[in-house]
Order: C-alpha cells, then structure tokens, then sequence
C-alpha cells in the first residue's frame, strides 16, 4: 500500500541529515533530524528492532531499549549471538516505530498509516563497570519511573550474565507521517466505509503476583503505566 502525496499536503521535515547513511529518501520532506523529534520516538517506543549480519546471513531481533542522553541502551545474555557480534564491532542498524493511526481509504491503493520511526546506524560499544549498574537502572526506571530504587540490588552472578551495550545518536533520523486522511475526489462516491483508526499503547489493570503480601499495594509508578 503507498500514499498519496497530492492529497497529503505534508509541510516539508527539517533538513541536514547528520550523514548520507540515514538521509530520508523515500517522501524526503517526511524526514527529521532534530534530536527533540528522534529523542521523543525513542523515548515513546517500548521494543527496538537490531539488525545484524553473521557470516552473510542479516538477522533483525527484538528488544527492550532506553535512552539516556546523546545514547541508546539494550541489554542481552552475555552468551547471546547479538550481543557477541555487537561486541566484535560490527556495524548495526537500530529501529524503533510507532504507529499512531491506520488510514482507511476507498481504494487499497490510497490506504495508509500515520506513524513515527526512527533509524539509528553504527557501531555499538559494550558498557561496564558502574556506568553499566547505571544503565541498567536506568532500564529498570524506564519501565516503572524510580522503581530501581525499590526492588532487589543485582547480584554480582546477575551482573556477570547481563550485557549491556550502548549505541551513540550520532547518525539518526526520524521519518513521521502525519498527514492523516487522503483520497482520491473520483473515489468519493464509492459505497465503502473510510475513515481514520486512531492506535495507541496502553496498559491494562495491573494484576499482583500469586504470592505478594496483602497489604502490597499498587504503587504510584505503576498505576501511572495504566494511566497513559
């Protein structure tokens, strides 16, 4: 399915791609490069997708990411295939999505998506020592805002079988649609529903462990997941 630029009337994206690897060039004017737009992709997405290449064979895996500061974190097993090629110092390519609506038009031709991406290429670097206990805090945060500070410390034994490795923003950009809906005038007439499908991410009521205390409960960092 592909869009339709005359009815799109898209405004055109900032320009000045930080490198020609990550330059927009399918509907230019849909990209960004500002890191206020790629921070906010990131910072909203729930699962990254890394791609690799071992022995001529690409490999795309999914994975929880973070971001703090001018970096973009994920963990693994220290035994993982992707954390082992990451380590070597293979190049990798980073994305994050984020459909916002799905467009229903007359015709599948004119059918779309509101949606925000982000791609982020180069070489990743392992973390460790106490900027790696940080990181991985900071994991733990961005799933429930200051819960690291409430649960269990990590062992040494967790610590050693957790890798963490870290991905500089340096080459990123953002490619967001947002034009909403778009037809064709001959189409109007066409006796089939068509319209916008707003999407977004939410939380269910969150259900306690089969053996947590009474007495335990929802704490505000939580309660505030479902509230988004």
């Amino acid at each position: 399915m592909t869009d339709r630029d005359q009815a799109a009337a898209e405004p055109a994206g900032p320009v000045g791609a930080p490198s020609d690897r990550v330059r927009v060039r399918r509907k230019p004017d849909r990209g960004h490069y500002d890191r206020e737009v790629i921070d906010a992709i990131l910072d909203a997405g729930l699962v990254a997708h890394v791609g690799y290449v071992v022995d001529g064979q690409p490999y795309v895996i999914p994975t929880f990411h973070w971001r703090d500061g001018d970096r973009v974190y994920w963990h693994g097993s220290t035994a993982s295939r992707m954390i082992r090629t990451i380590e070597s110092g293979a190049p990798i390519c980073l994305t994050v999505s984020l459909v916002d609506s799905i467009i229903l038009a007359r015709s599948g031709f004119n059918s779309s998506a509101d949606y925000r991406s982000v791609v982020v290429v180069g070489v990743a670097r392992a973390v460790t020592g106490d900027e790696k206990v940080r990181a991985l805090e900071r994991f733990v945060d961005a799933l429930a805002p200051g819960r690291s500070a409430e649960v269990r410390p990590m062992t040494e034994k967790e610590l050693k079988q957790t890798a963490v490795v870290a991905l500089s923003l340096d080459e990123a950009s953002a490619k967001v649609r947002d034009a909403g809906f778009g037809d064709d005038p001959d189409d109007a007439a066409w006796p089939v529903w068509a319209g916008t499908i707003p999407v977004r991410l939410a939380f269910g009521e969150p259900v306690p462990a089969p053996d947590l205390p009474a007495g335990i409960e929802v704490p505000e960092n939580v309660r505030a997941l479902t509230d988004r």
